[in-house]
């Protein structure tokens, strides 16, 4: 990038705001998920809305392709760099503006974390129930992006549900404020688009959010299986006698080989282990989880085993929620892959990637959200070794296909990004893919945000995989412009 636009960007964010370093860069060039990596041309960290709009408004000038990012703990290259691109981090925008219990709304800037607005709230008898896996770190506005869920998506919803106004910074530098404080704002439902959008309509740079109120009562009950279809059909037998746990979990043998390694939690012994957990009223969790048991041993648990106090409980869920990082105890290399399945059939599509990782000579972890359907199959292998590097990728691909083919989806909560979006014809006809992209552009006609990804055919010269002609459409009168 030449040195008057680096001048110029460096006098929107000062010195402590800019990245430009040969090896600062490199810190950014990928996510979580480290297969692609881009250096980007240059990293700016804004500190207000109106820092974020003068940075854009230049890149809207120069036609400049950039990048939003927030811990950048995401999974499907989302926020990978663009070629010749920026990236605009929002991590430096971290404030808590306002709690405000008795309306149960919180305001917060994009770089704050899902655990942060549970802890401010917390002391008034409330949580945020959004709970990825990475929730100490990741921030609301990739969960915006992502649209995330969690281990208690399965009761309490993904983070569209809990999401009441955002403001944001479109293409063109305009700010624009979607939604609003209430439930239910008048004109379209422009919030609903945006969550899970993935960087590609603009950059939030304020949300309102709903918190609710905390149970009387959570319990957490393990139950030992001697197969990950066993504790399928558990789950499944769980719903069907009319229960609505907050959350329910799998883990295989070898996603509970590399979470005892690491956090050290205790599990039982076993080839799958089912996690239910219930709240709600006092009497009304005890009586359900009366019922639990006897269900689970029906399906073939062996082991029941209920937390008896509020340190062990958080000790199962520390297991569950690091499981991801920890596989890397025991594969140098692996692939996480985020498909989702009608919940029965857990037991025949776990069954076919047992079979399927057989054919490849490959290892499969499991670890993933039951009660939803789902997966997260993790691909072990080592790229050390000729041609493993390429069969994982293989099995990953044959696994999201083999969810569609069993009425699922691609993704469930990493999102399209980079990674997937060679998949989007699996599942959308043309004419969809058609629809979604003239959405796009009535946010984003140049394709500056976050250009290449989620659409198949899209490439570092800003291809648009659909042919026709874009045309920008005013959306002034859709959302309030100030």
């Amino acid at each position: 990038m030449n040195a008057r636009l680096v001048s110029e960007f460096r006098s929107i964010v000062g010195d402590a705001g800019l990245v430009s370093g040969p090896e600062q860069l490199r810190t950014y060039e990928c996510d979580g998920l480290t297969l692609f990596r881009v250096v980007p041309e240059l990293v700016l960290l804004p500190a207000t809305a109106q820092e974020v709009q003068a940075i854009v408004k230049l890149c809207h000038r120069e036609r400049i392709p950039f990048v939003a990012r927030g811990s950048g703990t995401g999974l499907s290259g989302g926020a990978l760099p663009v070629k010749g691109g920026i990236v605009i981090g929002v991590s430096r925008m971290n404030r808590i503006l306002e709690v405000d219990v008795p309306n149960a709304r919180v305001v917060v800037e994009p770089g704050v974390t899902n655990s942060a607005i549970t802890a401010a709230v917390s002391p008034h008898g409330y949580f945020y129930a959004p709970d990825p896996s990475s929730q100490v770190v990741c921030t609301v506005a990739g969960n915006v992006a992502e649209n995330s869920g969690g281990a208690h998506c399965f009761k309490y919803g993904v983070t569209t549900t809990y999401i009441l106004g955002l403001e944001v910074v479109v293409s063109d530098g305009s700010l624009l404020r979607l939604g609003g404080a209430s439930l239910d704002q008048p004109g379209y439902d422009l919030v609903g688009p945006f969550v899970g959008s993935e960087g590609t309509f603009g950059i939030v740079t304020k949300i309102t959010l709903r918190v609710i109120k905390k149970p009387e009562t959570t319990q957490t009950l393990m139950a030992a299986f001697n197969s990950s279809s066993e504790a399928g059909a558990a789950v499944s037998a769980i719903i069907a006698a009319g229960m609505f746990p907050a959350a329910l979990e799998i883990m295989d043998r070898l996603a509970l080989e590399a979470a005892e390694a690491a956090v050290h939690p205790n599990y039982p012994n076993c080839q799958s282990l089912l996690l239910v957990e219930l709240d709600g009223s006092t009497r009304e969790v005890e009586l359900l989880m009366e019922k639990v048991g006897p269900i689970c041993q029906s399906c073939g648990a062996w082991e029941l085993r209920l937390a008896k106090s509020e340190a062990e409980r958080m000790a199962v869920w520390k297991g569950r929620k690091a499981a991801f990082a920890a596989v890397g105890r025991i594969s140098p290399n692996y692939l996480v892959q985020d498909g989702v399945i009608p919940r029965t059939a857990l037991p025949r599509v776990l069954g076919e990637i047992d079979r399927r990782s057989a054919e490849k000579g490959l290892r499969v972890a499991n670890v993933f959200h039951a009660g939803d359907g789902n997966l997260h199959p993790l691909v072990l292998y080592d790229r050390r070794i000729a041609g493993q590097e390429e069969r994982a990728m293989e099995l990953a691909e044959d696994i999201l296909r083999l969810c569609v083919e069993a009425g699922g989806s691609i993704t469930g909560e990493h999102g399209i990004g980079e990674e997937k979006k060679q998949f989007m014809p699996v599942m959308f006809s043309a004419a969809d893919l058609d629809a979604m992209q003239r959405l796009r552009s009535a946010f984003d006609p140049y394709d500056l945000c976050n250009p290449t990804k989620m659409f198949p055919g899209t490439d570092a010269k800003l291809q648009r995989p659909v042919a026709y002609e874009p045309h920008p459409i005013e959306i002034a009168g859709l959302a309030q412009r100030y």
